[in-house]
């Protein structure tokens, strides 16, 4: 799939967490229905065999909306089921030795919390960053809060698109107005709603007004 810098509008990661008995290929579903543009699949706690099927059913489903799919981390998978891309933190692979294992088709999103870590991704290879924690979050362990300003200079520092992440919801949204982005990842906002499609319509509607 071509990369499309429109599709980062509301970018939805998942979490297992909130399943409540359905699986997670029908609250992705909810998701997209709803709003979600792009689709980050995140798993920490899978087994390689178990996690390769959820993706490849996570993969479908996105084929069949045309929204973007991307793996989180495992560069591998990615390159076997033959998601859109990967997207990696600071602690993973390089992102120039992930270009170099996905080729340039992919897309390749790099998590960055500094403008000087943003530069670097960008001149290795990054199509898109994810800059975060713009909120205190409890779905990262070792997530590090960067102030606003910071994420304003981290998309000055670039030219291609950068994604707040990091404790957005519907109550904070509206506080990254101004700062450049081109979209928000959320995880709870929309997985731990109750009612997930609402959720994604009010976010979307919501990043329409705040998003470049």
């Amino acid at each position: 799939m071509k990369f499309d810098s429109s599709s980062l509008l509301l970018y939805a990661v998942t979490d297992r967490t909130w399943l409540n008995g359905r699986s997670l290929c029908e609250v992705v579903r909810d998701a997209i229905i709803g709003g979600a543009t792009f689709i980050q699949l995140r798993e920490k706690n899978l087994g390689y065999d178990e996690f390769k099927a959820q993706a490849i059913e996570i993969k479908k489903l996105c084929r069949d909306f045309n929204v973007p799919f991307v793996i989180n981390d495992n560069v591998m998978l990615a390159k076997e089921i033959d998601a859109d891309g990967v997207h990696v933190g600071q602690d993973d692979m390089r992102a120039s030795d992930v270009r170099n294992i996905i080729g340039h088709d992919k897309i390749l999103g790099v998590s960055v919390r500094t403008p000087e870590e943003a530069v670097i991704a960008e001149s290795n290879g990054a199509d898109y960053l994810g800059a975060g924690a713009v909120f205190h979050t409890g779905s990262k362990n070792d997530a590090v809060d960067i102030t606003h300003e910071a994420l304003r200079e981290i998309c000055r520092a670039v030219k291609i698109p950068v994604v707040a992440i990091g404790g957005i919801n519907a109550d904070n949204i509206h506080e990254l107005s101004g700062s450049g982005i081109k979209g928000v990842a959320v995880i709870s906002a929309i997985f731990a709603a109750e009612n997930i499609r609402a959720a994604a319509i009010a976010l979307k509607g919501r990043a329409l007004n705040i998003c470049v």
